[in-house]
Formats: C-alpha cells, sequence, structure tokens
C-alpha cells in the first residue's frame, strides 16, 4: 500500500516563503507521475501542481511562477517550494500518485496545514 507522509507547513506572513515535502513509501516511487493537492476550508481538494516521472511540470494557473515541484528519486520525495505567498495559498496540503487517465488517487495521508496570514 502506497503511503505518503507531508511536512513543511506552517504559518507564515505575506509574500513568504515555504518548502513542503512529501516522502512515498510503498511504491516503485520514480517511474509515477507525483501531484501537490491543498484543501482549503470549506472547499474542494485542488490539483496545485504535478510532475512527470520524466520531469515535466505543470501548475494551476493560481500558483504558476510563485510555486516549483520537485522530485528527488533517491529519496522517494516530491517538494513544493512556495514563494510569495498569498492569504488564499491557505489550505492543508497534500502529495498524491495520481492516475489522470484513471482519474484514481492513492489514499490521503494527513496532509500538512499552510496558513497565509500577518
Amino acid at each position: 500500500q502506497v503511503q505518503f507522509v507531508e511536512s513543511g507547513g506552517g504559518l507564515v506572513q505575506p509574500g513568504g516563503s515555504l518548502r513542503l515535502s512529501c516522502v512515498a513509501s510503498g511504491t516503485v516511487f520514480s517511474i509515477y507521475t507525483m501531484a501537490w493537492y491543498r484543501q482549503a476550508p470549506g472547499k474542494q481538494r485542488e490539483l496545485v501542481a504535478h510532475i512527470t516521472s520524466g520531469g515535466s511540470t505543470n501548475y494551476a494557473d493560481s500558483v504558476k511562477g510563485r510555486f516549483t515541484i520537485s522530485r528527488d528519486n533517491a529519496k522517494n520525495t516530491v517538494y513544493l517550494q512556495m514563494n510569495n505567498l498569498k492569504p488564499e495559498d491557505t489550505a492543508v496540503y497534500y502529495c498524491n500518485r495520481p492516475n489522470f487517465i484513471s482519474k484514481h488517487v492513492e489514499v490521503w495521508g494527513q496532509g500538512t496545514p499552510v496558513t497565509v496570514s500577518s
């Protein structure tokens, strides 16, 4: 069973930065697309960014130019560097291993909360 452990969230002022990490276990990490999602209070979970096995990346329009997704296959870890954070980035952030064709996602981890506030 695939498991994800997210970390790195916290309270940050607008304009600040955070780097999230997600360690995956129970999977051959390097061959899969990995993604970051977020769920704000009272809203549905949304896709923030994904990175393919080959390193190609894609971002939601709301975070383009501010967030960077990367991966370290040797450490089974995917990162999300978040710069110029805005209050609307406040959410719990999750990683997952999505299959965009079948729409399948794995069991969610506990996520890491990010609060952007002055």
